[in-house]
């Protein structure tokens, strides 16, 4: 896969971090839990002998700037972890990037220091789920990641035990991209992106694709480009019932106005159009007909408008081989994949 760098800007450099902890190896199922924090300060010693107990090979837990506290006695609490100390602000999709870029193993669960694991969250037993079936291995080509899919989310409930709608739908309207989310009944559905960014990762997947785009600065537009682009080029995110969280906070409101963020998005994934040559090969591009239709719906200055449109045709024009549908094909066939 084309490793192209996903954002404009292929100069952006991480926020400022250091790293507290040695992170002993406690398990060997090759999956390790990331711990996001936000809201209240939940009893944080609780949180990670949970962890301990569900036997993951390692925490990373990512730490707000001006929220450092009491991280040297949780680091020699726990041994298993290593704490990732932001000096500035960023995004949940950033701090994900951060965190998969410490780890080694091939899996990593992304949590929320206000869920906690209802069901089935032993970490060899996720692993082993995730792996294909014992009869398909050793096929293909050598060194091939045998793991099924980018990206598996959990079934969500709340404090009163009532199922959240946890998957999500793409739709258009107006001409304007949007998501519907529901609650899904089946194993294995598709979602359009993770809920709340939780779900069972693959590293090597996640890296292939870019990650998180930094300069999309929205989280809800970010979260909605990793999960777009994820599936027009070919990965795959489904839900699975085996494994079931409690959101004990509220997880904060999701701006899904249509602000610079969402038209970066748009310019990356539903403006660009596939092409087919003769042996049936997928090519995106960014067409220049659609110009004029970006520089009169983004509500930008002619001179900003022009500028992106151009920086994400050469984008696009870098990574077109990675695409394997159109976001109108994937609409179209959105109900095949269920």
């Amino acid at each position: 896969m084309n490793t192209t760098p996903t954002t404009f800007n292929a100069g952006a450099v991480p926020p400022p971090y250091t790293v507290v902890g040695s992170a002993e190896r406690s398990g060997a199922a090759g999956l390790a839990a990331v711990l996001l924090n936000r809201g209240a300060r939940y009893p944080r010693k609780q949180v990670f002998t949970e962890l301990v107990k569900a036997g993951f090979d390692y925490i990373i837990s990512v730490e707000n700037p001006a929220a450092h506290y009491g991280i040297d006695e949780l680091s020699s609490a726990f041994p298993q972890a290593r704490f990732v100390l932001l000096s500035a602000r960023a995004t949940p999709g950033e701090q994900i990037n951060i965190a998969a870029a410490e780890l080694r193993t091939p899996l990593f669960f992304v949590l929320w220091n206000d869920l906690r694991i209802l069901y089935g969250g032993q970490a060899s037993k996720i692993a082993e789920r995730l792996l294909l079936p014992a009869g398909e291995l050793g096929r293909g080509e050598p060194n091939k990641n045998w793991y099924r899919r980018l990206c598996t989310t959990p079934v969500f409930q709340n404090t009163q035990f009532e199922p959240l709608p946890f998957a999500f739908l793409p739709s258009m309207h107006n001409r304007r991209f949007e998501t519907l989310p529901y609650t899904a009944a089946k194993e294995d559905a598709p979602t359009l992106f993770p809920f709340q960014s939780v779900g069972i990762y693959d590293r090597q997947r996640f890296l292939g694709i870019g990650g998180f785009d930094a300069s999309i600065h929205n989280p809800f537009w970010q979260l909605v480009d990793f999960g777009v682009r994820a599936w027009l080029w070919g990965e795959e995110i489904r839900c699975t019932h085996h494994i079931r969280l409690r959101c004990d906070g509220s997880g904060g409101l999701e701006d899904s106005t249509s602000d610079e963020s969402y038209w970066r998005f748009a310019l990356k994934n539903i403006l660009p159009a596939v092409r087919r040559d003769e042996a049936k090969t997928v090519y995106a591009h960014l067409p220049l007909k659609k110009l004029l239709f970006f520089m009169l719906r983004s509500g930008q200055s002619p001179r900003t408008a022009f500028r992106q449109f151009f920086a994400a045709r050469k984008w696009v024009s870098a990574n077109g081989a990675n695409w394997k549908m159109s976001a109108e094909e994937m609409l179209q066939n959105w109900d095949i994949r269920s």
